[in-house]
C-alpha cells in the first residue's frame, strides 16, 4: 500500500523522474490559473451577474469574513495569501474523486512546502505591520526565552505540515481499505465523505495560518495608565 504519491513515478528520463506529486501539483496550479482567468475575464458591475461571478463573489466574501473574524483586522492585506492557500489545498483534495488522481497534499513534501510558506509569511506580515518591534516578541517575557520561542515557531510549522499530510494520507488509506472490503456499498459514501474532509482540512490549514499571521501582525496598543483615586471627589479616574 502506497503511503505517499511520491512513490508513483509517472515519467522517467534517466536519472530525472516526475512523480505523481509533481505532475498533479502542476496540474492543479494550471487548473487554478485557467479557471481564475475564465471566471474573471468578463466581470460585471451591473445587477445581472453570471453564475461563476456569483460563486466567485460568495467565495471571496466568505474568506474576507473569516479572516476578519480571526484577525480582528482589515482582511484585505491577508486575503491573497490565505485565500490562495485555502483554494489550493481545497482543489487538491476535492479532485481526489477523479479516478487515478493522487492528491499532492498526501505528500509530506507538499505539506512541508505549504507550511514553509506560512513560516516565511508570519515574520513578513509582522515586520510590515509593526516594523522591527515584531522581533521583541521573541524575547518576551525575558531574553532567555529567545531559543524557546524560535523552537516554538519551528515546531508549529512542522505540526502544520504533518497535520495536513496525516489527515489526507490516512483518509486515502481508510477509503482504499473500505473499498477493497465492500466495493459495492461504500464507494458513493466514501466519495462524499472525502469531499467533506478535503474542504475541512483546507479550512483548518488556512485558519491556523491566519491565526499565526494575525498574532504576528497585530499592533499592540500602549498600556493604559492605572486608574488613580481622588480622595476629595471620592471617585476614580485615569491619570
Amino acid at each position: 500500500m502506497r503511503i505517499s504519491p511520491d512513490a508513483v513515478v509517472l515519467v522517467q528520463w534517466g536519472p530525472v523522474a516526475l512523480n505523481a506529486t509533481i505532475v498533479f501539483t502542476w496540474a492543479v496550479m494550471a487548473l487554478m490559473v485557467v479557471g481564475s482567468w475564465l471566471v474573471t475575464r468578463k466581470l460585471s458591475t451591473g445587477t445581472r451577474l453570471s453564475r461563476w461571478q456569483n460563486l466567485l463573489e460568495v467565495l471571496v466574501a466568505g474568506m474576507r469574513d473569516q479572516i476578519r473574524d480571526v484577525s480582528r483586522q482589515d482582511p484585505d492585506p491577508f486575503l491573497p495569501f490565505i485565500g490562495s492557500l485555502f483554494l489550493f489545498v481545497a482543489t487538491c483534495n476535492l479532485l481526489g474523486v477523479i479516478p487515478g488522481y493522487e492528491p499532492p497534499t498526501g505528500s509530506l513534501s507538499t505539506t512541508v512546502a505549504l507550511a514553509a510558506c506560512v513560516f516565511v509569511a508570519v515574520p513578513l506580515y509582522g515586520i510590515t505591520r509593526r516594523g522591527l518591534a515584531y522581533f521583541t516578541d521573541y524575547i518576551k517575557p525575558s531574553v532567555f526565552m529567545l531559543p524557546f520561542n524560535i523552537m516554538g515557531e519551528l515546531s508549529r510549522t512542522l505540526a502544520l505540515a504533518v497535520r495536513l499530510f496525516g489527515n489526507v494520507m490516512s483518509g486515502s488509506m481508510i477509503a482504499a481499505i473500505l473499498l477493497a472490503v465492500t466495493p459495492l456499498i461504500f464507494p458513493v459514501v466514501m466519495q462524499a465523505l472525502g469531499l467533506l474532509t478535503g474542504l475541512i482540512q483546507a479550512y483548518i490549514f488556512a485558519i491556523l495560518a491566519m491565526v499565526y499571521i494575525a498574532a504576528a501582525a497585530r499592533v499592540r496598543k500602549r498600556e493604559e495608565t492605572p486608574p488613580t483615586y481622588d480622595v476629595e471627589k471620592g471617585d476614580s479616574s485615569h491619570g
